[in-house]
């Protein structure tokens, strides 16, 4: 209740008058329920001059009941028209926000719904809210964090040469779940050239004997709250000369931005000095992403660590700080932390090897 308080007094300061919350990160944040996306309409109602309340079908009202909520819940049939229900419960609104991933179809219905409302996104409004984490929120990132630590430290049981990405990737998965997690969210093992793809996710590449391999994992808790970590090894073998240069490099671009983030400077400032220690040594056009993302109740969030964005960072604040380098056609690497500002510095919530691991 305190953050559907908050949410509609920052809805009244930008000059709203509801908010429409559809399944998503923006609804299990403001209630608690995790809703299923279904075709049937589900949509959190935030007045500013009212209760709050739920609209939701009625095979889907029990569920909203076990999940803790404890607004009214309007429900509806089969046969009827929930944008019609909306419509008359809204009835005078002149300004509705919407959540930034509401449907288009549900948009659309709810502009013939409601014709005279001007729609708005609700982004910055929500955003400011999710954007900087209580305590509850920061245990859950750190009990999340600690969880995927967990996966990185047993890497050795399943990455070796001879077998395939998609091999390792599958016990990875099983594991993200074994140590704590309700869902998994990605598994990115990229070995030899296929490091080179931040995003690449698994193939059946067989890893060899010398491939440095980059994995990238993360999921989501039953708290609610995601993970994220990239380490790198190497599966057996030598470390290629060229690739050892680099990621000496990119250590230390990782360690400098770790030692830069805190409370008072801005999100561009720690991307920019982990950026200008890799482009000075000669690898400037081979970090092609930003530093880092925002996470909490979804992977990708504000703040970005980016270039261009002057936000100053608060306590409170969670994000990544992955800088990369990426070779076309012969390696990549990544190394990545989330790390959560606090009054007096920063707390980083991953804690595995930084340098890069042998397996033998």
């Amino acid at each position: 209740m305190q953050r559907l308080d908050r949410a509609r007094d920052l809805a009244a300061a930008a000059g709203i008058d509801a908010l429409l919350v559809t399944p998503g990160a923006d609804l299990r944040y403001l209630t608690g329920y995790a809703a299923k996306p279904l075709e049937r309409l589900t949509c959190l109602v935030v007045p500013v001059g009212a209760a709050p309340f739920l609209v939701a079908p009625n095979l889907e009202v029990a569920a909203a009941e076990a999940a803790g909520v404890e607004l009214e819940i309007v429900g509806w049939n089969e046969t009827d028209d929930p944008f019609a229900i909306l419509a008359a419960r809204l009835d005078g609104t002149a300004r509705l926000a919407i959540d930034d991933e509401m449907w288009a179809s549900r948009v659309l219905a709810l502009r013939a719904a409601i014709p005279g409302a001007e729609q708005v996104l609700a982004g910055p409004v929500l955003t400011e809210l999710r954007m900087r984490k209580d305590p509850a929120e920061i245990a859950a990132l750190r009990e999340a964090g600690a969880a995927i630590d967990r996966v990185h430290s047993r890497m050795a049981e399943w990455l070796r040469p001879g077998r395939t990405e998609r091999e390792v990737g599958h016990d990875i998965a099983r594991a993200i779940v074994d140590e704590g997690h309700e869902s998994v969210d990605f598994v990115i093992v990229g070995s030899g050239p296929n490091g080179a793809s931040p995003h690449h996710e698994v193939s059946d590449r067989v890893i060899e004997v010398g491939d440095p391999v980059v994995v990238d994992i993360g999921g989501t808790t039953p708290e609610g709250y995601c993970s994220d970590s990239t380490r790198n090894y190497l599966a057996a073998g030598t470390v290629p000369h060229e690739y050892a240069e680099a990621y000496a490099v990119l250590h230390e671009a990782q360690a400098s931005q770790r030692a830069s983030a805190r409370a008072g400077v801005t999100a561009e400032s720690v991307d920019r000095i982990g950026r200008d220690l890799i482009a000075n040594a000669g690898f400037g056009d081979l970090f092609i992403h930003r530093t880092g993302h925002g996470i909490g109740t979804q992977t990708h969030e504000e703040p970005y660590i980016v270039e261009g964005n002057d936000r100053v960072l608060e306590p409170g604040m969670a994000f990544s700080i992955e800088p990369g380098i990426y070779h076309p056609g012969r390696f990549g690497a990544r190394i990545e932390d989330i790390v959560v500002c606090t009054t007096d510095g920063l707390e980083v919530l991953n804690e595995t090897e930084r340098q890069l691991v042998v397996l033998d």
